[in-house]
C-alpha cells in the first residue's frame, strides 16, 4: 500500500496546478536552512525525504511543500540529538514574539 506521498500512477480527476507561487520570506528561509545544513553533513537529501515520507497522512495533506521540509528538518535534528524538540519550540515562540 503505497504511502500518502507515494501519488505516481494514480489516478486523479483533480487538475494540477499550474499557477505562480510567489515564494514567502520564510521559505527563502527554510530554502537556506536545507542548504547550510547539507553543507555542514548534518542533512541530506534522503533523511529530507524519508523525514517528509515519515509524516502522518493528515498532516501531510495540510502542509504545503515547504511545511513538509520544516517538519522534516526538525525530525531530522531531534533524531540526532542535535536540538531538542522543546529548544524549536522555544526558538519558534521567539520569532513569533519578534516577528508576529
Amino acid at each position: 500500500m503505497p504511502s500518502v506521498h507515494d501519488r505516481g500512477g494514480m489516478p486523479t480527476t483533480e487538475p494540477i496546478d499550474r499557477s505562480s507561487h510567489e515564494w514567502a520570506d520564510w521559505e527563502h528561509l527554510v530554502n537556506a536552512l536545507v542548504g547550510v545544513l547539507r553543507r555542514r553533513d548534518l542533512l541530506n537529501v534522503d533523511e529530507l525525504r524519508r523525514g517528509i515520507e515519515a509524516m502522518s497522512p493528515p498532516e501531510y495533506e495540510a502542509s504545503t511543500y515547504y511545511e513538509r521540509w520544516s517538519a522534516s528538518i526538525e525530525t531530522i535534528l531531534v533524531e540526532k540529538g542535535i536540538l531538542s524538540a522543546d529548544e524549536i519550540a522555544e526558538a519558534a515562540q521567539e520569532v513569533d514574539a519578534r516577528w508576529g
